[in-house]
C-alpha cells in the first residue's frame, strides 16, 4: 500500500522545481517518476513557458541595462 503523500500530485513549488531542474539538465530519478506518475503535462508546460519568458525578458532588460550604461 503506498503512502498518501505518494498519491498527491506535486505541488506548485515542486513543479517549479522540477521545471528549474530540466533547464540545468538535471533531475533526480525519484522526482522524475513523481513527475511522470503523478503530474499533469499541462502544470509543468505552463511554468515551463513562464519560466522561459522571464529569462528571457530578465536577460533582455539586462543587455538594454548594460547598453544604457555604456552610453551606447
Amino acid at each position: 500500500m503506498q503512502s498518501h503523500n505518494q498519491e498527491k500530485p506535486p505541488n506548485l513549488l515542486q513543479v517549479i522545481g522540477s521545471v528549474l531542474a530540466s533547464f540545468f539538465g538535471v533531475q533526480n530519478a525519484e522526482n522524475r517518476k513523481r513527475d511522470f506518475t503523478r503530474g499533469k503535462a499541462s502544470q509543468f508546460i505552463i511554468v515551463g513557458i513562464v519560466m522561459t519568458l522571464a529569462l528571457v525578458l530578465s536577460l533582455w532588460l539586462l543587455v538594454k541595462l548594460g547598453l544604457r550604461q555604456a552610453g551606447v
